[in-house]
């Protein structure tokens, strides 16, 4: 029998309860539906000593990092004011966990101090909007991502909340299977599993800082007007602005063009029709500001890789919104060309 994967939690002061229990939970019932020890977990602090979270709870760790011994992935767990646990200490154990090519991931605004140590350098990461543009700040050649989770080969980095639980659900179906996420899933009252290219949904600001008043105003702009879409040229008429400033303050800031960025807006929109109600494709186009199918079609399949059609099949939006299936069905099904193993009676 193969070895249960050794996941250390590292706990920072204020780190944030509700995401370190969003990761711990999936793994304590993969172990529990599966039968098995696939998974087991230590809680560490730098010094070994106590950690406060922001909710005022107190963690008392298993371990200092310099005691924590063997581990496969380890997760740094952020929280408000993450950049007051920086130090020399930390710094260097990260970066020797790095080199050991142990799995490195963090958790709400737990990104920082992975950057600090400089062991983001080369990989696409995220973490809690409402720390983007001051991490944006602190590290400009890092490929920072608004999505809810990113993994990209051993980082995983999260924005925190629930969606811990999310990125977790992802790896345990990458390592076991899609039958246990599922069934993980279900006994959570999940309704499905969010996938790590949707975006947190945040309010510009919170991206590029206070400091750019008329960019959030040809944004709000923009998001008032999805189903009849406002030309360029009205848009900088009406913040006071020439078209070529409208221009200049997205490429510097958004690292895009208005229109592309607007086109983006609509197709945001038109993907959570097309996942969470029952509008049929024709009538989505039309809300989101489309003038024909086709041509909805080709920049939803540009901008997400699949077609409108294939995505909402894929994602199952029937009148259930994509619920999973109860456990009691999944158990059915779970003797495959694979040999999954019989689901273990569970306690919530």
């Amino acid at each position: 029998m193969n070895e249960p994967q050794r996941v250390g939690f590292l706990l920072v002061d204020n780190f944030t309860m509700i995401s370190l229990a969003s990761a711990i939970e999936p793994l304590r019932m993969a172990n529990q539906l599966s039968g098995r020890a696939l998974y087991e977990w230590v809680m560490l602090s730098e010094s070994g000593q106590p950690v406060r979270a922001s909710d005022g709870m107190t963690v008392t760790p298993d371990h200092g990092i310099h005691d924590a011994g063997h581990l496969d992935m380890m997760l740094l767990c952020g929280g408000v004011g993450v950049a007051n646990a920086r130090s020399r200490s930390l710094r260097a154990w990260l970066q020797q966990l790095a080199h050991r090519k142990v799995k490195l991931g963090a958790l709400c605004t737990g990104s920082y101090l992975l950057a600090d140590a400089g062991v983001l350098d080369g990989y696409r990461c995220t973490l809690h909007w409402e720390y983007m543009a001051a991490f944006k700040e602190a590290f400009p050649r890092l490929e920072t991502s608004n999505a809810l989770y990113c993994i990209d080969r051993d980082r995983l980095t999260s924005s925190g909340g629930t969606v811990p639980m999310d990125m977790m659900l992802h790896l345990i179906e990458k390592e076991h299977s899609s039958a246990l996420s599922t069934a993980i899933c279900d006994m959570f009252l999940c309704e499905r599993i969010r996938d790590g290219q949707e975006e947190q949904k945040v309010l510009l600001r919170h991206l590029v800082g206070p400091a750019q008043p008329k960019l959030a105003e040809v944004v709000a702009l923009m998001e008032a007007n999805l189903e009849e879409p406002i030309t360029l040229d009205e848009l900088a008429h009406y913040v006071g602005l020439s078209r070529r400033q409208v221009e200049r303050l997205f490429q510097r800031h958004v690292k895009c063009s208005p229109s592309r960025y607007y086109l983006n807006l609509r197709l945001k929109r038109a993907r959570q029709l097309l996942r969470q109600t029952s509008l049929s494709i024709i009538d989505i186009a039309t809300a989101c500001g489309f003038v024909s199918t086709p041509h909805f079609s080709k920049c939803y399949r540009e901008c997400f890789g699949v077609p409108p059609r294939d995505d909402r099949l894929r994602n199952g939006t029937t009148a259930s919104h994509g619920m999973a299936p109860p456990a009691s069905e999944l158990s059915l099904n779970l003797s495959s060309a694979r040999n999954e193993p019989t689901f273990a009676s569970v306690t919530l």
